[in-house]
């Protein structure tokens, strides 16, 4: 008699449309989109934790120019009255008149080494008395900022920035976004491991609230996804309170004082209680050309750094990507952004905070008015310097901690555009990786010379020249812009722009391509005419 037949089972049918996931051109399962408003309670706390966020930043620019010319706790105290008080300002202007985005203004590093040029020349660094020295950098700083806005002025009022981007598809707007979070890569580990004893802990609180802990609900809120930040913040800071007052420093080197310590800073002994920071507190502008055209070079870097903000954080926020006439339109305003900074002196230009950009991703939430609230905060700390001062003392191992996870976000959503072009071209795959690879190795070594040198590798004759290309070719998200360009528009053949992703940017280039747009983007009542969508 025959054995019975043994069948043996196949895999399991897979369906084609398991295999793959769609692109989407808006994120999913968002908390609040643009347009929803939290209640009151909550987004009072958001915003203040937006505040807390973008506060690092305001802090360690304004913090190294004055510890490189030697200026007075008091006068940094002032100074960051001032950058609080146009961030602000900035803030409610970007979310009422430019792009309408829920974005936080804030600083920009890609004006530091031009502001520390300015301030460290001759007849500025020879005077011995440091307040005095202070007085003349920041006088020198305002005039370069107030002639050098010109240019994001000009490029976003006229349009021609937003026309040119009508022509740039997502294999350059990718990588552009992507250099918004890794451009800045020296201030997030580095910075946590100049005290590790908190640093560490704060890294880890950061990540475990934001990402393991983010579905734990208590009474049907989700405590940690909305607030790590702010959470991590607290019991890291009074970690590092009870290591202070244990005397764990005290004999630690006058650098680890200065870092593991939170008693160094000397910003609330040195800030008034109420002062209202205002234009030419400062004195007298002086004008350079050279400072000038520096400062453009330097603004440039800050106007691609928040475009790619701007595409990054309308998908983190639910919108579609911005058309070319309301990315024109925040550009130009954040050129007025600029000449308010150099009016009210401040050693640093605006730009859209990347961090802020990854906490609207971590916490879910993009509502406008969450953003208008933290511009609130910033004017109430800005005014009263004694209590902002305090929070201005949140140690920078902490604030390092959380641009690692912030940082981080804004990557991984420049990462995500890229699914809108065929990423199985190695000639895309080439240009991508080229430019990014490109615009972090040629800032290193303009980095690593001007280190060893003292100054830059264009030094000639010509300061003004020698700070223009030494700016330019420091900014990492210039080069890679520049030379994923160049390589998308020539390396055209052969290559459909299907294949570049221009029709997915092609339904956004025009105001009035989709419909959606006037949800997003539209601006308040009475001011189309004077801003009318193209």
């Amino acid at each position: 008699m025959a054995a019975p037949a043994v069948v043996v089972a196949g895999p399991p049918s897979i369906k084609q449309e398991d295999l793959y996931h769609p692109s989407l051109e808006q994120l999913p399962g968002l908390a609040y989109c643009i347009n929803d408003n939290p209640n009151w309670a909550l987004s009072i706390i958001l915003g203040f934790q937006h505040y807390i966020t973008m506060l690092g930043t305001s802090v360690l620019i304004p913090l190294t120019v004055i510890r490189a010319i030697g200026g007075e706790a008091g006068d940094l105290a002032r100074t960051i009255q001032s950058v609080l008080f146009v961030n602000a300002i900035n803030t409610l202007v970007q979310t009422y008149f430019g792009t309408r985005l829920p974005v936080v203004m804030g600083s920009s590093f890609y004006f530091l080494p031009m502001v520390l040029s300015i301030v460290s020349r001759r007849g500025i660094v020879d005077y011995p008395d440091p307040h005095e020295r202070f007085l003349r950098g920041m006088r020198a700083a305002q005039g370069g900022f107030i002639a050098g806005s010109a240019l994001n002025i000009i490029l976003g009022f006229s349009g021609l920035w937003g026309i040119a981007f009508r022509y740039i598809s997502p294999i350059v707007i990718a990588p552009v976004t992507i250099l918004v979070g890794l451009g800045l890569f020296e201030h997030g580990f580095p910075g946590v491991a100049k005290c590790v004893e908190f640093g560490i802990p704060a890294l880890l609180l950061f990540l475990i609230f934001s990402q393991y802990l983010r579905h734990f609900h208590l009474r049907n809120h989700s405590f940690f996804e909305l607030y790590p930040i702010l959470i991590g913040t607290v019991i890291v800071w009074v970690f590092a309170s009870i290591l202070t007052a244990a005397g764990a420093y005290d004999h630690a080197s006058a650098l680890g004082q200065r870092n593991c310590r939170i008693d160094r800073s000397g910003l609330v002994s040195g800030a008034p209680w109420a002062r209202i920071p205002y234009p030419l507190q400062w004195g007298a502008p002086t004008f350079d050309a050279g400072d000038a055209f520096g400062i453009m070079a330097a603004a440039f870097a800050s106007l691609l750094e928040s475009t790619g903000g701007f595409y990054a954080l309308s998908r983190l926020a639910g919108a579609t990507p911005p058309p070319s006439h309301i990315v024109s339109r925040g550009i130009g305003w954040q050129g007025i952004g600029l000449l308010l900074n150099g009016f009210w002196g401040t050693f640093t230009g605006t730009t859209v905070a990347p961090e802020n950009v990854g906490l609207v991703g971590l916490t879910r939430v993009g509502s406008r008015r969450v953003a208008e609230i933290s511009a609130v905060f910033m004017f109430f700390f800005s005014i009263f310097g004694k209590f902002g001062a305090v929070l201005a003392s949140i140690p920078q191992p902490i604030v390092a901690a959380y641009l690692c996870v912030t940082f981080g976000m804004v990557v991984g959503t420049g990462i995500s555009i890229l699914q809108f072009a065929n990423m199985n071209l190695t000639r895309n795959i080439f240009v991508v990786g080229f430019s990014l690879f490109m615009g972090l190795s040629v800032r290193q070594y303009f980095t690593e010379f001007s280190m060893r040198a003292g100054h830059g590798p264009v030094h000639t004759n010509s300061r003004w020249f020698n700070d223009i290309l030494n700016v330019f070719f420091s900014s990492s998200v210039i080069v890679c812009f520049v030379v994923a360009t160049v390589l998308d528009t020539t390396l055209t053949r052969h290559v459909s722009k299907r294949d570049r992703g221009m029709l997915w940017t092609r339904k956004f280039r025009y105001y009035r391509n989709d419909p959606r747009n006037e949800e997003f983007y539209k601006l308040p009542a009475g001011l189309h005419k004077f801003f009318p969508p193209s």
